[in-house]
């Protein structure tokens, strides 16, 4: 378009965007929306309609939209210097790495920016591989760990893996989903000792040396499903005696957004038994591009070839995402998520609704799995009820996710400082779609 040129409505745009971008660049909703701008938990769209945001840009709008700290500090740092790359001293790049250093909970620990959750995992296979001179990793079914040829190459959900080629020989084990699992029925105690002796059969069967297990706490792409607390701590203690590096995958679970642990693997663990390696992005940046991988000194220095990044830990992603960090530690909002969330999820776990098989989640990352009416125990996944949930909810206001392995699952995950008033507010709009979709007392699918 031309300069002076009027603003082409979201119809236009969308026919502007499907002539120019691949066509699986998904969309949501029927009609999609152009979100022209955003404050606190709400975002407009160019109609001018406003939205109760519950998705966050999939989880990246950690604390809230417009947060003024944030737009000051990318403002101020835009005025000096917008790149350098990491060949010069970059001092907000030190200074957001040391505060990410002090919280990391790991031993000696050392940390290397990226632009995306994507590159941290990328990064974090090439230290383990080249720490453990092996290309064999360990992976969770049903997991989703970025979009490049090697994170592609340890995904366990089909729907996110267009190509078997891969540079890693990956096997993959049970533990991310209890609800669809063989061993659903199984108290805590028992679903582990499970897992772990299906994990012990793999690495008898898994030839040479494995390099890494990669996991994430509570599976974000999956459909937010997780094990028992614990789960990770006992597959843990199994790498441990046989050298093998464990990757914990905080790109959705990191920051507190669970409320009760700064980091999902906590929930796992205890004393001396942590990740060797974590990744994390999405929240840090606040909508930013960033991401960062934190590791243990003698696995983050064991690259023996040069290496640099052009564009990670950019002067103004670093300032911006310092910002934010120290907002959201200043004001505790992993303490508001571990408030908030459970109203939220009893909320939801109350709804006498056909089509809600499962509620499961923690803190402000909460998973509502839908299912066909009448199906029995765990019930067939229904993908065409959540994309009509996710529909009917964008029509009365309120902006969700959906994802698991058939898209039958909705993804709820709000900024953290999500008041009372609005996650209510969010249920009440939640529960009034569901019941659209499938009315009470509805016995054949809708």
């Amino acid at each position: 378009m031309s300069a002076g040129s009027p603003v082409d409505s979201a119809a236009d745009l969308h026919a502007r965007t499907r002539a120019v971008l691949p066509s699986w660049l998904a969309l949501y909703y029927d009609e999609p929306i152009e979100i022209e701008r955003g404050e606190g938990r709400h975002v407009w769209d160019s109609a001018g309609r406003r939205y109760l945001d519950f998705f966050g840009g999939i989880l990246t709008t950690m604390t809230e939209h417009a947060l003024p700290a944030v737009t000051k500090a990318v403002t101020e740092q835009a005025g000096r210097i917008l790149h350098t790359s990491t060949l010069y001293l970059n001092r907000p790049m030190v200074e957001l790495a040391e505060e990410i250093s002090a919280i990391a909970s790991i031993p000696d620990p050392r940390v290397f920016l990226t632009t995306s959750g994507t590159e941290a995992n990328d990064t974090a296979l090439l230290l383990a591989s080249s720490y453990r001179r092996s290309n064999q990793v360990l992976a969770l079914r049903g997991s989703y760990h970025g979009r490049s040829f090697s994170t592609i190459g340890v995904t366990g959900n089909r729907s996110w893996s267009p190509t078997s080629l891969s540079p890693f020989q990956t096997y993959y084990v049970h533990g991310g989903n209890r609800y669809r699992s063989p061993f659903a029925g199984l108290s805590d105690g028992e679903f582990i000792a499970a897992c772990v002796a299906d994990l012990r059969e793999v690495l008898d069967q898994a030839g040479g040396d494995v390099a890494a297990f990669i996991a994430e706490p509570i599976q974000g792409v999956g459909g937010f499903t997780h094990g028992p607390d614990g789960l990770l701590g006992a597959f843990a203690e199994v790498l441990r005696e046989r050298g093998i590096l464990w990757i914990s995958d905080e790109v959705q679970t990191g920051w507190g957004r669970t409320g009760e642990h700064f980091w999902g693997w906590q929930a796992h663990t205890h004393g001396d038994l942590t990740p060797d390696v974590v990744t994390c992005a999405k929240g840090i940046g606040n909508g930013l591009s960033m991401g960062g991988v934190i590791a243990r000194a003698d696995v983050m220095n064991s690259l023996t070839a040069n290496s640099i990044s052009t564009f990670g830990g950019s002067p103004v992603t670093s300032a911006g995402a310092l910002a934010n960090l120290r907002h959201l530690l200043d004001h505790d909002l992993q303490g508001n998520a571990a408030r908030i969330g459970p109203g939220l999820i009893d909320g939801l776990a109350a709804l006498n609704s056909p089509i809600v098989g499962d509620v499961r989640g923690k803190g402000l990352m909460i998973g509502v799995e839908l299912v066909r009416p009448g199906t029995g125990t765990p019930g067939e996944p229904a993908p065409e009820l959540a994309t009509a949930v996710l529909q009917e909810a964008k029509d009365r206001g309120l902006l969700i996710g959906k994802g698991g392995l058939h898209g039958h699952v909705l993804r709820i995950a709000p900024p953290l400082s999500l008041t009372a008033t609005e996650a209510a507010e969010g249920l009440a709009i939640l529960t009034a779609a569901l019941h659209a979709v499938a009315p009470i007392g509805a016995e054949e699918e809708p």
